[in-house]
């Protein structure tokens, strides 16, 4: 462990949860929420962050028309104890009959656990699009099923399938994210039947249930590849949209039958059935 380690402050004045999935998204060691504060803790020097929230603002103003202001504070401390504090900080999750939490907590009996260490990866479950997705899964997921998880990040949704029975296979464009996948997986004794570095276009499989956790833009850019990837009869789970995002996606989707719809906050995910099997 090294003497001192670099500690930024982000004060977005609006958009908190923009921001903070968007550091999430960066993969530094440890990011703290507090007081509508972001707190992100690294041995390594984080002026590359702070430059890249920076840039974020000004892209999130222009299209949002409006002067989006955060303010930003590096400072270097000693590396006593910011990992006790850290860990302290995160709390365990409950969502449906799931229960994650990181190592350092206890199981919960009469729930399926899950291990997750926030350090690793964006995809704890706190999220409200990671929530929405495990409430759908824990209710839709058989003995058996097929599942693909689109964009898997830390691979927490294709860990819960698995734990309740399910044939995973999962992909993701950031290498990091697969070696995050492949770690947790590792810690939750959980199998999965194939995973790449990629995006669903690299499967030739049609799956009973297809989850992609992503963004809006992406949901409308592989659109055909996801709607190509489900078995007719099949389920699709979207998430990760911004409500404002909603009409266009779904305009994207509507060859496919509209089940539920769960909003929490500004995010949106979407449960569609395959109906017919010339979809596209």
């Amino acid at each position: 462990m090294q003497e001192e380690y670099f500690e930024l402050s982000i004060h977005p004045v609006k958009y908190f949860n923009l921001f903070n999935d968007f550091v999430f998204e960066l993969g530094v060691s440890a990011v703290e929420q507090k007081d509508g504060c972001i707190i992100v803790r690294d041995e390594n020097d984080l002026k590359e962050v702070q430059w890249g929230v920076e840039r974020f603002a000004e892209e999130l103003s222009k299209n949002k028309h409006e002067d989006i202001k955060v303010t930003q504070n590096l400072s270097k401390k000693k590396n006593i104890d910011w990992i006790e504090k850290y860990k302290n900080s995160i709390t365990p999750v409950q969502v449906d009959k799931f229960y994650i939490h990181p190592t350092w907590e206890k199981d919960k009996e009469n729930f399926i656990n899950i291990l997750i260490d926030p350090a690793l990866s964006f995809g704890t479950g706190h999220h409200e699009s990671t929530s929405s997705c495990l409430e759908l899964l824990g209710n839709l997921v058989k003995n058996s099923d097929f599942i693909l998880d689109v964009g898997c990040g830390s691979g927490i949704l294709a860990i819960a399938a698995n734990k309740m029975g399910a044939i995973v296979d999962l992909c993701d464009s950031d290498p990091l994210s697969i070696e995050s996948a492949k770690k947790n997986f590792k810690l939750n004794k959980a199998k999965y039947h194939h995973i790449w570095e990629g995006s669903v276009n690299k499967s030739k499989n049609q799956y009973d249930i297809v989850v992609a956790n992503i963004v809006a833009d992406v949901l409308i850019m592989i659109s055909k590849d996801l709607k190509r990837s489900v078995k007719t009869k099949g389920s699709l789970i979207l998430s990760g949209i911004l409500d404002k995002y909603l009409d266009i996606v779904l305009s994207k989707y509507n060859d496919f039958t509209l089940i539920k719809t769960i909003k929490n906050k500004e995010w949106v995910t979407l449960y569609l059935k395959k109906d017919k099997c010339g979809s596209k």
